[in-house]
């Protein structure tokens, strides 16, 4: 018998690829998946002007380093930087320093913004929401409407 209460319960979580549409990941902030980091790997004034919600400020100088001391090994991780040149250097290092599960977040925060992923940071406060914001169904169909795609 399995004494895992919440085995069976909780489906589990598909490994994730080498490289990760955006969708991807709004769909498991939405759905509050748990046991995932997206990181940053931007310049810190960079990050403070605008970054997806929740994501981790680790900036690729220092990248390996921070990440060995905070993060676990076996954690799903899902990188972006100011192209998809740096995120593939930032996701190259993480799994050289022997990250299992990392994924490259396709089209950074462009993407993220253009299917109205959440963000913060001192530009994003100034940008006025956008028409669905406030408007529940709406982004409910924009949810559906792209997991069709996936």
């Amino acid at each position: 018998m399995n004494n895992n209460l919440i085995s069976g319960i909780i489906p589990s979580h598909p490994a994730i690829e080498a490289e990760s549409d955006v969708h991807v990941v709004k769909s498991r902030l939405e759905w509050g998946e748990p046991a995932f980091t997206i990181l940053d790997v931007r310049d810190r004034s960079t990050y403070n002007e605008g970054h997806i919600m929740g994501a981790m400020p680790m900036p690729i100088d220092n990248l390996t380093e921070r990440a060995i001391d905070s993060l676990d090994r076996s954690r799903d991780i899902y990188v972006y930087g100011t192209n998809q040149g740096q995120t593939a250097q930032a996701a190259q290092l993480l799994r050289s320093a022997g990250f299992e599960h990392v994924s490259q977040l396709k089209g950074g925060l462009g993407a993220w913004k253009a299917i109205g992923g959440p963000t913060e940071g001192i530009i994003e406060s100034r940008t006025p929401p956008g028409a669905d914001d406030y408007n529940v169904v709406s982004r409910i169909q924009n949810h559906l409407e792209n997991q069709q795609r996936n």
